[in-house]
């Protein structure tokens, strides 16, 4: 299964800044494990995506739940389970 997460920013840029480093250590992390293919910060700076392969919906969430932009409320995810049709075989040998 696969989950879409957006990241919505919830404290000033400034705020969100002092915790960037955290959050991109745990997705580096979540890299190395498999289960994040891609991130990245949305244009006009506002938030983020997260493209995650995870066994259930509330896996998603477990990961929602570690991110330090979470921990220290400077975001918020909104977690969508995501069942692609078009592209699986490609998403599936990453």
């Amino acid at each position: 299964m696969y989950a879409i997460a957006i990241i919505r920013y919830r404290k000033p840029l400034e705020e969100v800044l002092k915790v960037v480093d955290e959050h991109r250590a745990y997705l580096r992390d979540l890299k190395g494990k498999g289960t994040l293919l891609a991130s990245g910060p949305f244009e006009p700076r506002f938030g983020g995506g997260l493209l995650l392969r995870v066994p259930t919906a509330d896996a998603a969430l477990a990961i929602r739940d570690g991110d330090p932009f979470v921990k220290h409320g400077v975001a918020q995810y909104e977690v969508l389970p995501w069942l692609p049709n078009i592209g699986l075989e490609e998403l599936d040998k990453i």
